[in-house]
């Protein structure tokens, strides 16, 4: 995509601080960080959500994110990976981001809303599901 802002980052039409690079993958310091060490992790392939993505692709990203995770000594972090505007997706190029969590004031802060489900329509749903698996 030539308008895609991660696709000119692996062209090397944009400069980035690399942290890792294959024919598959590409790893790099963020320029906006939450913390020390975070880190973008993207496939070299294009596709603007997770299913867009060869499963080979997304393996090797996840191997790559765990290694950037011991690399930067991250004991507690965050991987963090949106699908679509209302998901916070901001670069529709699939991007990981691997986020240190060094301290309460560091990192990805995030407020996680519990909700009691009706456990029969819960059941009926993972019926669904299930059945598409």
């Amino acid at each position: 995509m030539a308008a895609c802002i991660f696709c000119k980052i692996i062209k090397g039409d944009i400069p980035s601080m690399k942290l890792f690079e294959s024919d598959k993958t590409l790893a790099f310091l963020d320029i906006m960080p939450l913390s020390k060490g975070h880190s973008l992790i993207i496939p070299k392939h294009h596709g603007a959500k997770l299913t867009d993505i060869p499963d080979d692709q997304l393996a090797e990203v996840l191997a790559v994110t765990k290694k950037i995770a011991a690399a930067v000594g991250a004991e507690n972090y965050n991987i963090l990976q949106n699908n679509g505007r209302l998901a916070h997706q901001e670069v529709d190029h699939v991007h990981f981001h691997m986020i240190p969590k060094p301290n309460e004031s560091e990192g990805l802060g995030i407020g996680w809303p519990a909700t009691k489900p009706d456990q029969d329509g819960l059941k009926k749903y993972f019926e669904e599901v299930k059945a598409k698996m």
